[in-house]
């Protein structure tokens, strides 16, 4: 009798807590019903968001994996590119759940609202915003290195970068991702050729008397250090909901995101070997700098198409978050009204220009970007995922009991949440530490420098 009695008041705390949680979301899609709208958003295929993916994550950050290989040898590379990978995909699986168990899930912030309440949303939602421009910015330097080479110097970097900027602001103008679709398609033909026309200009480029180690004896600093490409390699998770949220099925989005990691996967593991084999030891960081200088040229020329398609989604994806925060139910969301597109063009310029301003003033900008990546994409692309898994498993199939029948899963989400909180705080300390070796031996620039 106190048996049944304490199972009674546990289910209907339990109820009251679920009640409660519940609450603070609201149970339909961010879109809603698009018959009647002029602008409509859930259009994409799984095919071309699993371009877009590609587009936005096999990007420049593959080009750091074989001086990372350099670092630390052949075996550890791989072995930690192929178990990121296969991690990836874990925690894209409980990221797509979650958002299908809530299709008010539009962005990171609708996500930390539902677990965390208002303070998850705003940290979460500054977080993705951050993060997307700092990528943008990344994608700009790349573009203004690939001009640099291919004009041989011939122009000021700021004017090169000033010109890039201007063509990612207008591939982030279109309103839904459907009309940048196609550009996601052309994306990932993009770097792939550059990646496979980049191995044959290794083995052209060959360096008689280059070092190949199976392992390189090092540091923790000089290791983890080292292994940030691989980790922040595959970190675009943060960019899901918001593509999810725009398409036709999105029961469909594991089809996408299996096609994203087993290629993404595959592609860095060949890459980085066949690059590393071929140039050894002293190869660079991009690895198209260490090219003969028509092959530079060439492999530059076509992969910065990736670089400003890439640059493009990420403006697009900060503005995005924004414009539906103040637009969300508004038909300023879906019409075409003045209002709803001059802050739209804001945004996208906004968000263009930080990226600019962040790339172009800020001489240390690519230690900046290992932080926003530490302290962001560690959790969004791999820790959060296991709360996701957390407070579905507990709010939506029977609170502590499933936690303790389905423990499997509950300790792979406890590890999940580990790994993120190390990764954040090691790529932290490694790139603070980055920071300060910088400005001790005067290797900081200035800014707007030509």
């Amino acid at each position: 009798m106190v048996s049944d009695l304490k199972v009674k008041d546990y289910d209907k705390s339990f109820e009251e807590t679920q009640s409660k949680h519940t609450a603070i979301e609201q149970p339909d899609d961010v879109f809603g019903p698009e018959d009647n709208h002029d602008i409509q958003y859930k259009t994409l295929s799984w095919q071309f968001v699993a371009f877009l993916m590609i587009a936005e994550i096999v990007s420049n950050g593959m080009l750091s994996l074989p001086n990372a290989m350099a670092a630390v040898g052949i075996v550890p590379s791989l072995v930690l590119t192929i178990f990121l990978g296969i991690f990836g995909l874990y925690t894209a699986k409980l990221l797509v759940n979650f958002k299908l168990n809530h299709p008010y899930v539009h962005t990171m912030g609708d996500a930390g609202y539902i677990m965390f309440g208002p303070i998850g949303r705003e940290v979460l939602s500054i977080g993705t915003v951050i993060f997307a421009i700092f990528s943008a910015g990344s994608e700009l330097l790349s573009g203004q290195l690939a001009l640099s080479t291919l004009s041989n110097d011939g122009l000021c970097a700021v004017i090169l970068l000033v010109i890039f900027s201007a063509a990612t602001f207008f591939i982030a103008l279109p309103r839904t991702l459907d009309r940048l679709s196609w550009l996601g398609f052309i994306s990932t033909v993009s770097i792939t050729l550059c990646g496979l026309l980049a191995m044959v200009g290794a083995k052209v480029s060959e360096v008689p008397d280059r070092v190949i180690a199976a392992t390189v004896p090092t540091s923790f600093y000089d290791a983890f250090l080292a292994v940030t490409g691989p980790v922040f390699a595959y970190a675009g998770h943060f960019m899901f909901f918001i593509l999810i949220s725009e398409m036709k099925q999105p029961q469909d989005a594991m089809k996408a995101a299996w096609t994203l990691q087993v290629f993404a996967t595959l592609f860095y593991a060949i890459f980085s070997v066949v690059i590393y084999v071929y140039l050894g030891s002293e190869v660079n960081s991009p690895a198209l700098l260490s090219l003969s200088p028509v092959w530079s040229k060439l492999t530059f020329a076509i992969g910065m198409v990736n670089f400003l398609i890439s640059g493009g989604l990420y403006c697009h994806t900060a503005a995005k978050l924004v414009f539906v925060r103040i637009f969300r139910r508004s038909r300023h969301l879906y019409s075409h009204t003045m209002l709803g597109w001059s802050t739209w063009i804001v945004l996208c310029f906004v968000s263009t220009g930080l990226a600019f301003i962040f790339a172009g003033a800020v001489p240390i900008f690519s230690d900046l970007v290992g932080i926003s990546a530490s302290v962001f994409a560690s959790w969004y692309t791999y820790g959060i995922a296991g709360f996701f898994w957390l407070y579905d498993a507990f709010y939506l199939e029977g609170g502590a009991p499933a936690l303790r029948r389905r423990w499997v899963g509950t300790l792979l989400a406890v590890l999940t949440i580990l790994s993120g909180a190390f990764i954040c705080v090691a790529g932290t300390y490694v790139s603070i530490k980055l920071i300060v070796e910088a400005y001790a031996s005067g290797a900081v620039g200035k800014p707007f420098a030509c």
